[in-house]
């Protein structure tokens, strides 16, 4: 697939700075496989932050398409679950009141480090191919 003409913006929380570094690695490296233009690698501190950096995004206008990268822990309290629930909501909000395509590719909430790891690369790929599978619904 050849989607020279797609412009993607990736978002990514750097909490699990070692993780996230992987999994930006690894979604530019499928993107530019599939001739798809990267705009942007915006990092933000933590997975909270990641809901006002994708609406800054969208309000610039620049990307079709929009990857989202994170890695929320399993913690010994039910804050990562809350925070789970709250990122995922804002973000299928963003995408129907504007109509801009999302990848997900946030592990958790609930994953332990290991887990993490293991699915890191395959939540990057998966992300970049949401995103561009839902950019091409017509």
């Amino acid at each position: 697939m050849k989607n020279k003409l797609i412009n993607i913006s990736i978002v990514a929380a750097d909490f699990h700075k070692d993780l996230a570094d992987h999994m930006i690695k690894t979604a530019e490296k499928e993107l530019l496989k599939l001739g798809v233009n990267v705009v942007g690698v915006i990092r933000v501190p933590g997975s909270y932050e990641i809901p006002l950096a994708v609406q800054r995004i969208i309000k610039k206008g620049k990307a079709d398409a929009i990857v989202v990268l994170a890695y929320i822990e399993k913690g010994q309290t039910l804050h990562g679950e809350v925070m789970g629930h709250v990122v995922h909501d804002v973000l299928v909000r963003l995408q129907l009141e504007h109509d801009t395509p999302m990848g997900l590719g946030i592990i958790g909430p609930g994953a332990t480090k290991s887990q993490a790891e293991k699915r890191k690369t395959n939540a990057a790929k998966a992300a970049v191919h949401a995103a561009l599978s839902s950019y091409q619904i017509n």
